[in-house]
């Protein structure tokens, strides 16, 4: 193998700069020549690519976002748009590709091997952790870094003013972020879609609380909770008991970016590594995890219509924890 394009799609998460640098050293410590695409596959559809070399990729490891960008790509879901990026290649000589990114960007590179044959491999980069085939994704622990920072400061100031701050973090589809920064800050509860929303239990807990004279109350809320976001909670908590000083604060984009933690650099460093080995040991069609600390290949089929579900258990040890 003599060449191989690289990308990152979807959303951006910490980590994906380290992973990319570990992919273009690896590849040319091998004599492999990495090209950079830009702008996930809007970018092999329109033939942005430019050649990464060592120094190209200098100074990137601690740096948040990527430098090769990324987005979303509805022209890449139909034949056409993909057949130009196939063309692309093609026209470049280019024989692999590595995509780092979540569902979406496996199911792009599912469909591109099966209609091409271009060998495809993806490596795990989204905050939400909730990839089949490893133990944790790029960007993850980063992430939770930065909400339990942010939290344990609106705890400061919810402690001073004997307020209830319901936090919104990340996760459409699913509690990851929320549940393990919940535990973090030790949060009064915990509310992610994997599970029902009790309004009415959430209420009397928080009830019980302050009479029992505590002094402030934090309440996470994954977006994705079948109730709603932070202001949906906060409206229904306030309705029925309005005795609470009630803040929201929603958190958004600040969680994808930021500097990585020194394990998502390690990580990120070790999936793109064993990328490039993949690659030329053979293999395709799989995205590269890490489970139980063992490099793992895990079929796009697989990793799209598996989901990595939450550890009851945690949920359970919240529950206890916050009484």
């Amino acid at each position: 193998m003599k060449k191989v394009a690289l990308l990152t799609s979807g959303g951006d998460s910490p980590g994906m700069n380290a992973c990319i640098r570990a992919v273009v050293r690896t590849g040319n410590y091998h004599g492999i020549e990495i090209i950079g695409v830009r702008q996930g596959y809007n970018g092999l559809i329109n033939g942005w690519f430019s050649k990464l070399g060592n120094q190209d990729v200098s100074n990137i490891i601690q740096r948040g976002g990527t430098i090769l960008q990324t987005a979303r790509c509805d022209e890449f879901k139909t034949s056409d748009g993909r057949k130009r990026a196939f063309n692309n290649l093609k026209n470049q000589a280019i024989e692999a590709l590595i995509v780092i990114g979540g569902d979406g960007s496996y199911t792009g590179a599912k469909i591109f091997e099966q209609e091409f044959g271009v060998k495809c491999i993806g490596i795990p980069g989204t905050i939400d952790n909730d990839l089949y085939g490893t133990d944790n994704t790029i960007g993850y622990d980063t992430a939770l870094n930065t909400v339990v920072e942010a939290v344990d400061k609106l705890r400061d100031t919810a402690s001073s003013h004997h307020r209830l701050f319901i936090v919104e973090v990340m996760g459409r589809d699913a509690g990851f972020i929320a549940l393990r920064s919940g535990i973090g800050v030790g949060a009064e509860a915990i509310l992610v879609p994997e599970t029902p929303t009790y309004i009415d239990h959430l209420i009397n807990k928080l009830e019980t609380d302050f009479r029992q004279d505590k002094s402030s109350a934090i309440v996470i809320v994954a977006e994705g909770d079948e109730f709603g976001g932070a202001n949906q909670v906060a409206q229904a908590v306030k309705e029925r008991f309005d005795k609470f000083d009630i803040r929201v604060s929603i958190l958004g984009h600040i969680q994808r970016g930021g500097s990585p933690s020194a394990y998502d650099r390690v990580l990120a460093s070790q999936l793109g590594f064993e990328a490039v080995n993949a690659l030329m040991n053979g293999r395709s069609g799989v995205a590269v995890g890490l489970v139980d600390k063992k490099i793992v290949y895990t079929s796009f089929e697989n990793a799209i219509k598996h989901h990595q579900e939450l550890n009851q258990n945690l949920l359970k040890m919240a529950e206890i924890l916050s009484l």
